[in-house]
């Protein structure tokens, strides 16, 4: 039938009569080659990801800063005006109507405002009001904008106001000021009025709360633009530039929530309580002071929350609750015989105390002694060296204000740049 086949034994072996034959192999290994010069020795690491066109740009755009590259720096800021000054035009020019009606009231307001009449004695003191609360409006804004640092306008404005006003209320026995020269500057009444009452926490309040309010106010506009960046990309579903709302969205895909920061864990929490409560969520939030707060206004502006929920919750928590306790707590600080006190405390200060101490009582001396001169006399040009260091440390922070503008223009200049050639792609 066929041939029969040969058995195998264990291990491969055939066997054949009386002896049996054992093939073995040998594998004999290549002998390694001379390996080029330019080799490059595996890491065992893996394909590493290669970033995208996206964020390559964005890392050349973080490099665009005064400090590292001044000239094409200074370049990008003034062509980046510029483009800014074009679109103001074309928004002009799309919106004509409002346009006309905007230059005919202005020219109607100051019609009136040079014509001669009985009117007149009401537009001077109406005139001083207005600026004043929009001067301090603009600080507030400047306070909480954030064009890259942040102008901390109440340490370096509304602070030292209050505290001008109650040490003069306290020094002078009354609050009411000749005006002029107050609020411009602060002076002693010639003559104390008896009616006025005694000075007090709420009336040194009372004095000052219309600045304070319209600078609450300001610092709460200036907690809108997080929130319509992230609503605007949110809406447009485009890839935002901003750095805090790159952070959301990466909190938001985080595969590994045991691996984050304390920190990223408290903004988690921040977005879960204003996602879940809202109004009351971000009053708490607007009311104390945090560093958390711009991270309510970008999940405010991701989560689509109403424009009034977020503004008005903003506003009350800004102008009207945590206002009322900075003024609170500055105007304690520096109540009656609060001032001494603090000042003898820096007096217990190790090797430098003593030297503290006088500087500060020359200080505030020197500030007592300004309240008693006549409304108009000239100040005295001899500054402390607390005046000298307080200047300075205003001068030095201004500047690097105008600074952190100088490179957010550039960089945006860079990505408007980027944007248009992407789009001719």
């Amino acid at each position: 039938m066929g041939r029969n086949k040969k058995k195998t034994g264990k291990n491969g072996n055939i066997p054949t009569g009386s002896s049996t034959q054992t093939k073995d192999v040998h594998f004999q290994q290549e002998e390694e080659k001379e390996k080029p010069d330019n080799y490059l020795q595996p890491s065992g690491k893996g394909l590493r990801s290669v970033p995208s066109a996206g964020a390559l740009l964005h890392v050349e755009r973080q490099k665009i800063v005064i400090w590292n590259r001044p000239l094409v720096t200074i370049y990008y800021f003034l062509l980046e005006l510029f483009w800014l000054f074009i679109d103001g035009l074309i928004a002009l020019y799309n919106h004509k109507k409002t346009v006309l009606i905007t230059l005919f009231s202005a020219a109607v307001s100051i019609y009136l405002y040079y014509l001669p009449g009985e009117h007149q004695r009401y537009i001077k003191p109406m005139e001083t009001k207005v600026i004043w609360c929009l001067y301090w409006v603009g600080l507030g804004v400047l306070s909480s904008i954030g064009l890259g640092s942040g102008l901390h306008t109440f340490v370096l404005y509304l602070a030292p106001h209050i505290a001008r006003v109650t040490l003069a209320a306290y020094e002078c026995g009354s609050l009411n000021f000749p005006e002029p020269p107050y609020p411009d500057d602060v002076t002693c009444p010639e003559t104390k009025d008896l009616s006025a009452g005694a000075v007090t926490l709420w009336s040194i309040i009372s004095k000052v709360r219309i600045e304070s309010l319209m600078w609450g106010a300001g610092t709460a506009l200036g907690e809108l633009p997080p929130y319509f960046v992230a609503r605007g990309a949110r809406i447009s579903g485009e890839a935002p530039d901003d750095e805090d709302y790159k952070e959301f969205l990466a909190l938001q895909s985080a595969a590994e929530p045991k691996e984050i920061t304390l920190m990223d864990k408290l903004k988690l929490k921040v977005e879960n309580l204003v996602k879940n409560t809202g109004f009351l969520a971000i009053l708490l939030f607007a009311s104390i002071p945090n560093p958390l707060f711009d991270f309510a206004g970008i999940t405010c502006g991701h989560f689509l929350i109403p424009f009034w929920t977020f503004f008005g919750a903003t506003l009350i928590g800004k102008a009207l609750i945590k206002m009322h306790m900075q003024m609170f707590f500055v105007i304690f600080a520096l109540s009656e015989h609060h001032a001494e006190h603090l000042i003898q405390q820096f007096g217990k200060v190790p090797r430098i105390g003593p030297f503290l101490q006088a500087t500060l009582t020359e200080f505030l001396n020197n500030q007592k002694r300004k309240l008693h001169r006549n409304p108009g006399d000239p100040v005295n040009q001899d500054a402390s060296l607390v005046q000298q260091v307080i200047t300075w440390l205003t001068a030095i922070i201004i500047v690097f204000f105008l600074i952190s503008i100088v490179n957010s223009f550039a960089q945006n200049y860079h990505k408007r740049v980027s944007d248009a050639k992407k789009k001719q792609k």
